[in-house]
């Protein structure tokens, strides 16, 4: 399977609400680069974060642009995140149900057709104009 089948089902699970879906797309020692956060390593923290942004944001990504290099070890995704701010997030402005619309990218690294590496980036300061 291809870097960008790979991403594509990923990204689909995404779309899905399916964590089970994406966990399968990950290695089980995947390295999880947060936005603004710490590096998390393996499906369990991986899950654990997921759970987390399902409780606090409802997001569906467009506009999705696939690239990949370096033989299918590498990958990256440019898309819009389209949400619902749900619950107030910890250090966060207050959830009222607040529309989102945020361009966003992710890098990946994969090996034997898994993702090994996930690094997303967004402009938080952008994020809490719209959420004010």
């Amino acid at each position: 399977m291809s870097a960008i089948e790979v991403l594509r089902r990923y990204y689909d699970a995404f779309n899905a609400g399916d964590t089970d879906g994406m966990l399968d797309c990950l290695s089980d020692d995947v390295a999880h680069h947060v936005n603004e956060g710490n590096i998390r390593v393996g499906k369990e923290k991986f899950a654990a974060f997921n759970a987390h942004m399902t409780r606090c944001y409802k997001e569906n990504l467009t506009d999705m642009v696939l690239f990949e290099a370096e033989n299918g070890t590498r990958a990256a995704a440019e898309f819009i995140v389209n949400g619902t701010y749900l619950t107030t997030d910890e250090g966060l402005p207050e959830a009222r149900g607040q529309a989102y619309r945020l361009p966003a990218g992710t890098f990946f690294s994969l090996a034997d057709g898994k993702i090994t590496r996930v690094v997303t980036y967004y402009n938080l300061a952008d994020w809490i104009r719209q959420v004010q």
